[in-house]
């Protein structure tokens, strides 16, 4: 089977996209509008980038009618952002976060997630998370436009709250204690906890 890209419509494009580049680990991004309204919001599409400067990206792609996301609004009014990373405890909270909410309504408030102060940015992150990463915007590049045009934002990792309990005997990251999950096609997730090992060249 061979699939043009150049052919195929933005949403077919985007069912092949996330139903093959598995899996991708989630971004549950919390932001705060200019006068204090705060969002949280998942995206699949999100990786680190660089350790030097430490830097992440995540895309928030326009809705089905070309408009940019509450997420994007929020951050081109404050620049700065935390990634809640998401376990599987936390896995039913971040779908429902998912949901389609008028600009300014919280989902903190509406599902109930507990959130906690950060230490350097206006954003609140989510008290349970097993890491966030408080970041200040960098840039946001815009790829395409319309409908699920996206908005790749680069944030520049200020601080991260790591939960005590996630760490190994080396007080390091134990990624059976982390057990996040990862996005496959559709409504397929993962978890981190079976893994394997490789010896690198």
């Amino acid at each position: 089977m061979l699939l043009d890209f150049t052919t195929l419509l933005p949403r077919d494009a985007y069912a092949w996209m996330i139903s093959t580049i598995l899996p991708r680990p989630i971004a549950w991004v919390s932001t705060i509008s200019a006068d204090g309204k705060t969002n949280l919001a998942p995206f699949s599409f999100f990786q680190g980038v660089t350790a030097n400067p430490p830097t992440l990206m995540f895309v928030p792609v326009n809705t089905r009618d070309g408009a940019k996301k509450d997420t994007v609004r929020n951050i081109e009014a404050v620049p700065e952002f935390v990634v809640n990373l998401v376990s599987f405890a936390l896995g039913e909270k971040m779908s429902a976060t998912s949901a389609m909410l008028p600009y300014g309504d919280s989902e903190f408030e509406k599902f109930a997630i507990e959130s906690a102060a950060s230490s350097r940015v206006r954003p609140p992150r989510v008290s349970a998370a097993p890491v966030s990463f408080e970041c200040a915007l960098d840039r946001i590049v815009h790829i395409g436009d319309g409908p699920l045009a996206a908005n790749v934002v680069f944030g520049r990792i200020l601080v991260a709250h790591v939960d005590d309990g996630m760490l190994d005997a080396e007080g390091l990251p134990d990624s059976a204690k982390l057990d996040l999950i990862g996005r496959l096609g559709g409504d397929g997730y993962t978890r981190t906890r079976e893994r394997f090992e490789m010896e690198r060249p």
